[in-house]
């Protein structure tokens, strides 16, 4: 696999489209950095890392509204990848939708959202954007 965090936010829109409660996705370090986020942002119910074999999963709960059955999460759009990375310095860091989403940032102090990052002045590689 060449893109794991794409596969990540791939499985993740599925498993959205498909009214899924319960997504796993095989874990990493990385992957499980940005299911933290999410889940501290509230655009996730709940997680469990698992540890079964050499890799892992993680089991994510999906969040909906009760009401009208719509998924917390609207769009996952990959941003830096592999063939063409984006990195911003701290003056440049995105606003997606002039701050009702988040874009996860992966800079020398961690994954963070754009949000935190700008708070401690740091740029980094732009990983994506959630609303």
């Amino acid at each position: 696999m060449t893109d794991p965090i794409a596969d990540y936010l791939t499985r993740l829109r599925n498993a959205l489209k498909a009214k899924h409660r319960v997504v796993d996705i095989p874990a990493s370090n990385l992957k499980k950095e940005i299911t933290n986020v999410l889940h501290e942002k509230g655009y996730i119910l709940n997680f469990k890392f698992e540890e079964d074999g050499p890799q892992g999963n993680i089991k994510i709960a999906l969040k909906y509204n009760r009401a009208t059955r719509k998924p917390a999460i609207e769009k996952l759009v990959r941003i830096s990848k592999p063939g063409l990375r984006k990195y911003v310095g701290a003056e440049e860091l995105p606003r997606v939708l002039n701050g009702l989403g988040i874009a996860i940032i992966s800079t020398s102090k961690g994954i963070m959202t754009d949000k935190e990052a700008r708070n401690l002045h740091i740029g980094g590689e732009v990983l994506c954007h959630i609303y």
